[in-house]
């Protein structure tokens, strides 16, 4: 038996035909539609991108425990177990999250990989002299590092073959064609593509039309739209085209799979992490808003040879944290009794419900929940995101490691309190960009409002859907924390009058350790912020960070945010009379 999975980054599902979508040109994804089985209810479950590549291997939820980060040393892996187990694996991928601190110990689980750089701000070519940049509509306003290496790498772009996607696919077909009288491996095929920056050549851009007028513009910021309709939709289509070249190289798999007859004894999974917002509800891009479905409710489609269903749509709802034991149990291996997900085989089989709810968020953001009808999504109720931990042994976030002042309130585990973890491990806590309490509780009627434009207001549809989100926290072993910074304390115990309920922030005493929001309600102490911050509060980066106190804000902007600086607005805080 083989297996071959092709995982795409930001593919939002409404950008297919299979899905619906009448414009955008994708005729390989309606091909793999018909030579497979289109899962209808497949959504996300941790956030984003290397939170969902560990559930990947783990099989279960990691954001109530930890914001991005490594593998642990403690959770198992797919690819290792089947690695371990005579099964070969091999990973080739263009993510250049792989490549830093927060996702340095995926690769070496696999048998062998390859690495294809140059996506994004990929740090790959090495330039001292600063690229040539256009005029851009709406440039990136932070981690202005990445953008200028983004036009590094570009200027090494100049043809199609020298794009990480197309050289990323070559691998994978010579892997195939390599190997495909062989007997017992897994390929995991994947790119960042059709993440931002949009980037593609003319021949796929001019497969729309373009009366676009204005200056460069390929890569939207994170945050509410601010652009023109008329720009909303060239964004549109530079994802579009995007969206076409991955459908080109994804046919290439296909013609493959038919020139070879892998269908007989290979299974095919065609996937991606978490979708993107392109304007709708007047968004752009994912992580800071509530996650609509245009992020989490995502693109799925599976070709078991056991069952050789085609052609045929699936209603189960399932997740990322299902792909683990699917391919353990398709290759003969135990289900480790950590994976929270389940084998697909049954759902491919006769549509078996395998869940009667999903849980899916961000580490300190809102915590989700989802069902045949509703999806129900729950924002913190104390001023602060708090109180917040992560647990790890693997102190990196994405492109950093930890502070050492970060440890300096850190503790250790008993071997006790996680039993899928099974030893200590540190106990550092933290704080979030992200106060999901800027939106509320949000609960949706999915089947009718789909496009989740009206919430609705029902206590004992709030009430069933919050019990059925504590019951998932409880089999995550979520820690207690997080119970208390959604107002679940009582757990299973809760009632329909506890929903509701709001802890105040303490006024009394403002300054440079309290939570931005809670300064931001104050008028007072708005007014400082604005005559010390001015300019850089319509920054994204600051409308992000209404979790994090000044300190903390400081620490990861330093340059924009001299000690000084916060010393001089404490001081303007603290001599206010509240």
């Amino acid at each position: 038996m083989k297996a071959i999975m092709v995982m795409f980054d930001s593919l939002n599902r409404n950008y297919l035909p299979c899905y619906g979508n009448d414009w955008v040109k994708a005729p390989n994804f309606e091909r793999l539609a018909e030579k497979s089985v289109t899962f209808e209810r497949f959504y996300a479950g941790s956030m984003p991108c290397m939170p969902a590549r560990r559930e990947l291997h783990t099989g279960r939820y990691n954001f109530m425990h930890r914001s991005w980060g490594p593998l642990e040393p403690f959770d198992v892996s797919m690819p290792e177990i089947l690695k371990k187990n005579g099964v070969y694996t091999h990973l080739i991928t263009d993510h250049f999250h792989y490549f830093e601190d927060g996702g340095a110990t995926y690769h070496n689980r696999y048998n062998t990989y390859e690495f294809v750089r140059g996506q994004q701000g990929d740090n790959c070519c090495g330039m001292v002299a600063d690229p040539k940049i256009p005029e851009c509509e709406n440039p990136r306003k932070f981690n202005l590092d990445n953008w200028r290496q983004d036009w590094v790498n570009r200027s090494f772009m100049d043809s199609e073959e020298k794009q990480p996607m197309p050289m990323n696919f070559d691998l994978g077909l010579d892997f195939i064609d390599r190997n495909k009288n062989e007997d017992n491996w897994f390929l995991q095929l994947e790119t960042f593509d059709p993440h931002e920056p949009f980037y593609t050549m003319e021949k796929y851009k001019d497969l729309y039309d373009r009366d676009y007028k204005g200056n460069h513009y390929d890569w939207p910021n994170y945050g509410k739209v601010d652009d023109p309709e008329a720009t909303v939709e060239h964004i549109r289509k530079e994802y579009a085209a995007l969206v076409t070249m991955c459908d080109v190289y994804l046919g290439k798999v296909l013609d493959m799979m038919d020139q070879h007859n892998l269908w007989e004894d290979t299974m095919l999974i065609v996937n991606t992490d978490h979708g993107f917002m392109l304007g709708e509800k007047e968004w752009y891009g994912k992580n800071i808003q509530p996650f609509y479905n245009e992020i989490i409710h995502t693109p799925f489609f599976m070709y078991d040879p056991r069952n050789p269903s085609q052609g045929e749509q699936r209603q189960a709802i399932c997740q990322t944290i299902d792909i683990a034991p699917t391919l353990l149990s398709y290759f003969g291996q135990e289900v480790p009794d950590t994976m929270e997900g389940s084998s697909l085989e049954a759902v491919i089989n006769n549509d078996q419900k395998i869940r009667d709810a999903a849980l899916f968020g961000i580490h300190g953001g809102h915590v989700n929940v989802v069902d045949e009808n509703y999806v129900y999504m729950r924002a913190n109720i104390t001023p602060d995101n708090g109180p917040l931990n992560e647990y790890t042994l693997m102190p990196t976030r994405m492109r950093d490691m930890f502070a050492p002042s970060e440890f300096d309130e850190a503790t250790m585990t008993g071997k006790e309190d996680f039993a899928f973890i099974g030893c200590p491990v540190m106990k550092i806590p933290t704080q979030s960009f992200l106060q999901s309490s800027t939106y509320g509780h949000l609960l949706f009627d999915l089947k009718k409002d789909p496009h989740q434009n009206e919430p609705i207001e029902n206590l004992d549809i709030e009430l069933d859907m919050a019990k059925k989100m504590i019951d998932l926290m409880v089999i995550n072993e979520a820690p207690d924390e997080q119970f208390t910074r959604l107002g679940y304390e009582k757990k299973s115990e809760i009632t329909a009058d506890d929903l509701h309920i709001v802890i105040e922030a303490d006024s009394s005493q403002l300054d440079r350790d309290t939570p931005i929001g809670v300064l931001l309600k104050n008028k007072q102490a708005k007014a400082v912020l604005k005559k010390y911050l001015g300019k850089h509060m319509k920054n994204p980066m600051f409308r992000m960070a209404h979790g994090l106190s000044l300190s903390k804000l400081q620490s990861m902007a330093a340059d924009k945010m001299p000690i000084e600086l916060v010393d001089q607005i404490e001081k303007d805080l603290k001599a206010l009379k509240l």
